[in-house]
């Protein structure tokens, strides 16, 4: 069973979320945040498989939560809610240590498979589903805290990382390529250490910073 926590002081956005998710016999909604204040002070408590988060909250902001929570070392695998206007936020929330983004008219099917998917370790960071997010990268450069070339990546990290940016597993990964999911671990190690950063989706926003996928 996944246990997800719902952040987003729009009681309308939580009970459509909430009754979409109960249609999901391996969800169950376990905590609901009206506000960033009451989320930094329940996710820890709680422990949640997956985070729900909006970004524009009274109190203290989605982009708060994340700051505060990553510090601490107590974010949960953690998925944006967003509207279209929120570019810039979401980036920075992916920076942040977000495993991806939704919008707040998504399907039950596409919220459904997102929490499943960063429930089993993987991000919804897709450059063919994220065209018009991914073109504020450019206008956030100068909020990037390196932006030098890091060490090149082999032929074979490449083609991993550009696994990670379609948000695959490493499961799904080592099956794409037919080698031990072991083997994908230690290249996307590897990937994070070159690229300088602490994970997945971060290592997605760099390479596509840097014009690598």
């Amino acid at each position: 069973m996944i246990s997800v926590c719902l952040v987003d002081d729009q009681n309308l956005v939580r009970q459509g979320v909430r009754s979409l998710l109960d249609l999901a016999q391996d969800i169950r909604v376990v905590a609901e945040c009206a506000d960033g204040a009451q989320a930094v002070v329940d996710i820890p408590r709680v422990k949640p498989d997956v985070v729900l988060l909006d970004l524009r909250m009274p109190n203290m902001s989605g982009l708060e939560v994340l700051q505060a929570l990553s510090v601490r070392n107590e974010l949960p695998p953690t998925i944006i809610l967003t509207t279209f206007d929120d570019d810039q936020l979401v980036l920075q929330g992916l920076k942040a240590g977000a495993r991806g983004y939704l919008l707040k008219d998504v399907s039950l099917e596409q919220l459904v498979e997102a929490v499943r998917t960063v429930a089993a370790g993987g991000s919804l960071v897709a450059p063919m589903v994220t065209q018009r997010l991914l073109a504020g990268v450019g206008r956030m450069q100068n909020q990037f805290t390196s932006l030098e070339q890091p060490d090149p990546l082999t032929e074979r990290e490449t083609e991993i990382l550009r696994l990670l940016s379609g948000g695959y597993s490493n499961k799904e990964i080592a099956n794409s390529l037919k080698v031990a999911e072991g083997t994908v671990k230690n290249h996307v190690s590897n990937i994070l250490s070159k690229l300088g950063v602490r994970d997945r989706t971060r290592a997605v926003l760099k390479a596509l910073e840097l014009g690598i996928v």
